[in-house]
């Protein structure tokens, strides 16, 4: 056989398993990271992590045994730097993990700072770095964005939990009321915040809940779906209205707990238990702004108080709030950061203004601003939210159009519990302005 037989058999055997890669690659990915993408990086690993350990300072330096002189080398061998100890990478669906054992003195501090140099090294799309144990650094490798391209998490149907999209790791986002019974939702203009909100109705949508709107922008993002709303207030006028009602609901849900000797309405006999009811507030800002004159001040106090009553004694009784802003921030009043302090669950888009990541995420992890500041405009829908064991993660809501979302909430408006109080409260304004 000739030479040039051999090599056009071997440049058509590699044309070959170069095509069947690429199509493995788009058609079966986890086979091929753990075919292909997998040894590699491990291998990668392997060869740079000593490198990238000096670089980064992740080292100590043995003293030689002899030619020292106090802490000042005279003569002898040279300082010998010692890498920490890794375990061999292990293959998750997603990536890799690596177990680091620290050196004495060192925290996880140091390796967080390492992680954009552990990215480059090892090729891949993200590593984060977490603590498992005292002494111990667990470091995450991505090794592609599954954001990118996120596909249909699922997640069993239960009531007052919302399958939002999914998470960074793989799994399902799930926004569960009964878990997190607050949530603070901020993101700029075209960030994805309006299409996660439509997400969150067309969930709730078919369930026994009662879906209250508040949207002072005259109704123009919540109003789509008011057939589904048992109540939707369009200025603060009518909040100020709708919130007093729910206040006075609650009280009654406590009286009704302390009647059956229950501490929540969960407790109570399904007979006796009201409707859940959910708050979604849209652009927070409207109702603290005040333009300076004596009623609209007292409005903006109301609304303030009103909220935060909700926020601290509505868990246990059924009434939960989902409060989004583009913008968050300790300038609207003293009420926002004592509501921000209620609001237990965290969701952060890309911002147009640090203080915004601050306020929603500064409190419970400084990493987590970073990343939120780091969401780039392309990447609509993504964002930075808090799970239920405090952590965080970079998650992705589905699309969900306004169309859908619209014809969900139409198909299921029969099932809009009926909440007189609310619709009594809002007919008595009308009246008034008459």
């Amino acid at each position: 056989m000739s030479a040039s037989i051999v090599l056009a058999f071997g440049l058509a055997v590699l044309a070959w398993v170069l095509v069947v890669g690429d199509l493995v690659r788009r058609h079966r990915p986890l086979w091929h990271w753990f075919l292909a993408g997998y040894p590699v990086t491990a291998c990668r690993v392997m060869f740079t992590w000593r490198k990238v350990a000096i670089l980064n300072d992740l080292i100590i330096s043995k003293r030689p045994p002899r030619g020292l002189l106090g802490d000042v080398v005279v003569k002898g061998d040279p300082l010998r730097p010692i890498a920490p100890r890794i375990s061999f990478p292990r293959a998750t669906r997603m990536g890799l993990t690596v177990l680091v054992r620290l050196h004495a003195g060192q925290t996880p501090a140091t390796y967080l700072k390492a992680a954009d140099a552990l990215v480059h090294a090892w090729r891949v799309h993200a590593v984060r770095v977490t603590s498992p144990e005292r002494g111990l650094v667990l470091l995450t490798a991505t090794a592609s964005d599954p954001l990118a391209r996120p596909g249909l998490a699922t997640a069993p149907a239960v009531l007052l939990s919302a399958l939002i999209g999914a998470l960074e790791s793989g799994g399902a986002w799930v926004m569960d009321l009964r878990l997190v019974p607050h949530w603070l939702i901020t993101g700029a203009t075209r960030s994805g915040k309006s299409t996660l909100l439509a997400r969150l109705i067309a969930q709730l949508a078919p369930q026994p809940v009662a879906l209250v709107g508040i949207d002072c922008k005259g109704g123009m993002e919540l109003g789509l779906f008011a057939g589904r709303l048992s109540a939707l207030a369009t200025c603060r006028r009518e909040a100020v209205a709708v919130l007093s009602t729910l206040v006075v609901d609650m009280q009654d849900r406590m009286a009704a707990c302390r009647s059956a000797g229950v501490r929540s309405i969960w407790e109570l006999p399904d007979k006796l238990r009201p409707v859940p009811v959910v708050v979604i507030v849209d652009e927070i800002a409207e109702l603290y702004l005040s333009d300076g004159t004596r009623e609209s001040k007292a409005e903006a106090e109301q609304c303030s108080t009103l909220l935060l009553r909700l926020a601290q004694l509505g868990a246990a009784l059924g009434l939960h709030l989902v409060v989004a802003g583009q913008r968050v921030g300790s300038d609207l009043g003293p009420g926002v950061t004592a509501l921000r302090a209620q609001l237990g669950g965290r969701i952060c888009h890309r911002v147009n203004d640090p203080g915004t990541a601050e306020m929603t995420l500064g409190d419970l992890n400084k990493d987590a601003v970073a990343v939120a500041q780091s969401i780039t405009a392309e990447e609509q829908g993504v964002a930075v939210c808090t799970g239920p064991d405090g952590g965080w993660s970079r998650a992705r809501s589905h699309l969900t159009t306004t169309e859908q979302a619209v014809s969900t909430a139409r198909k299921h408006a029969e099932m809009v519990p009926e909440l007189p109080a609310l619709g009594r409260a809002l007919a008595a304004l009308e009246g008034d302005d008459k």
